[in-house]
């Protein structure tokens, strides 16, 4: 299996924060896969410190998410800010924080998805089929624009 591992932080105002990837025109919640020998929660505070600078605690667990054909789970976690900077990086180039409803069209619909379970099914633990391409495969098609 690939892990990945994806935070979802809310700042005062309810808003949802996103980095700016280097590789691409695409805006995505901090994250990553998961390494040899590390556990899902680990692995989230330590994707979020090295793409953002924060430093984060979990608040809770809001979903697992399947893509079969990759053989592929993502565990996506509401993280709160405990401490740390905003800190751009080889990765991530800029951060902002945006409105469910004002989230720009170059965030990945898988995202905007856990994000939506994330808000409107806040007491439940979410097990989805994911489909779709992935932002490898965008990128490849020429959907999202590669970074120069």
């Amino acid at each position: 299996f690939i892990i990945g591992v994806f935070a979802i932080i809310f700042d005062k105002k309810k808003r949802i924060l996103f980095c700016h990837r280097t590789d691409c025109d695409l805006w995505n919640l901090p994250g990553g896969r998961l390494e040899r020998g590390e556990a899902p929660w680990q692995g989230v505070i330590r994707e979020v410190k090295e793409e953002t600078g924060l430093d984060v605690k979990i608040d809770r667990l809001t979903g697992v998410y399947f893509t079969a054909r990759l053989n592929q789970i993502a565990f996506n976690f509401v993280c709160k800010v405990i401490g740390g900077k905003l800190t751009t990086n080889a990765e991530s180039d800029q951060f902002r924080y945006y409105a469910f409803n004002q989230i720009p069209r170059n965030v990945p619909q898988r995202h905007v998805k856990r994000i939506r379970d994330a808000i409107y099914k806040p007491g439940d633990l979410i097990m989805r089929i994911q489909k779709g391409p992935t932002v490898k495969e965008q990128i490849n098609r020429g959907v999202i624009k590669k970074s120069n």
